[in-house]
């Protein structure tokens, strides 16, 4: 009998352990009309290639027992940096050729958060959210505003020009001449550590042809992006408005936390049944206290990506 009491407690402990060891990491960058006919074989590719580092990046932290909120503002730095996607360096213009670009921020352990909305000189607006979280007793700040902020934080400031890339200009071109928007373009983050805690992360250059002043559900606490242990991290990206109204990434950890859902049930209901059929588009990745990660999207593609710890490594472009 004693074995058998020994045998149950080191079953137990090696369970514990094993719990403790669990770690995931998911991102995008950005869903909308992205198809293979759309985006050539090369250009596939480069983007691939970007998932793939930036997965890279955050997963390196985690699985070196690092916390989620520094996977998740590496891994967005890295992708704010890169101007394949509509964040940071390659983010797109308003309607007066400027760039207003907002990020945020949140820890699922104390659902304390950061954001900043509208800036067009801080170099990485995530860092500036982070700033906005742990150095202030603010969750928003905007323009003029956060960019003061961001200085006094130390964050590096860059003149305007930085952020001009020939292919947003030329995005906005097309686009007045059309006289349409695009929708698609931000990249997010959603991390669970070693240690059970969660973290989300979105940044985004907005809208192409957008009304200055504009601002999205990326930088909007449970609109665009939320964290809580209880729950789930979540990160969306999409036509914003209707993010902001159908406060989705709210909606998704509530549907979790008090309704007992299964994660990619909540995802499905939210974006299926509630925003699908107003005509709210877009994408969200999440992921829950116990490692599960979705990545659902209701547009033709969403560049996407997760790993975990038991080694699994996905990156997609396309539907399935």
């Amino acid at each position: 009998m004693k074995k058998v009491y020994l045998l149950a407690f080191a079953l137990l402990i090696a369970s514990a352990l094993n719990a403790q060891e669990k770690w995931g990491i998911a991102i995008h960058g950005g869903a909308g009309n992205i198809t293979p006919k759309n985006l050539s074989g090369p250009d596939s590719l480069k983007y691939k290639s970007a998932l793939d580092s930036a997965l890279s990046i955050g997963s390196s932290i985690l699985k070196n027992g690092g916390n989620c909120e520094d996977a998740v503002t590496k891994v967005i730095c890295y992708l704010e940096d890169n101007p394949l996607f509509n964040a940071g360096k390659g983010s797109v213009f308003t309607s007066e050729g400027k760039n207003e670009l907002d990020a945020c921020i949140m820890k699922g352990e104390t659902l304390e958060s950061g954001a900043v909305a509208g800036v067009g000189d801080i170099k990485n607006p995530i860092l500036a959210a982070r700033a906005v979280m742990e150095k202030s007793s603010s969750v928003l700040l905007t323009g003029i505003g956060a960019s003061r902020f961001a200085r006094t934080a130390g964050l590096e400031m860059v003149d305007s020009s930085y952020f001009f890339t020939k292919k947003s200009w030329e995005s906005l071109q097309k686009a007045k001449t059309a006289e349409i928007k695009e929708k698609h373009g931000t990249v997010g983050c959603v991390a669970l550590d070693i240690h059970g805690n969660l973290a989300a992360a979105t940044s985004t250059g907005g809208m192409t042809n957008k009304r200055p002043g504009r601002i999205g559900d990326s930088p909007i606490v449970g609109a665009g992006t939320y964290a809580d242990n209880r729950s789930c991290a979540i990160s969306c990206t999409g036509h914003g408005e209707f993010f902001i109204r159908y406060t989705v990434a709210r909606s998704v950890a509530a549907l979790v936390e008090y309704r007992a859902m299964d994660l990619d049930e909540a995802v499905r209901q939210i974006l299926w049944e509630t925003l699908d059929p107003v005509g709210g588009k877009g994408g969200i990745i999440a992921i829950d206290r116990n490692g599960n990660m979705v990545m659902d999207f209701n547009t033709p593609g969403m560049f996407r990506g997760y790993q975990s710890f038991n080694g699994k490594k996905i990156i997609e472009l396309f539907k399935p």
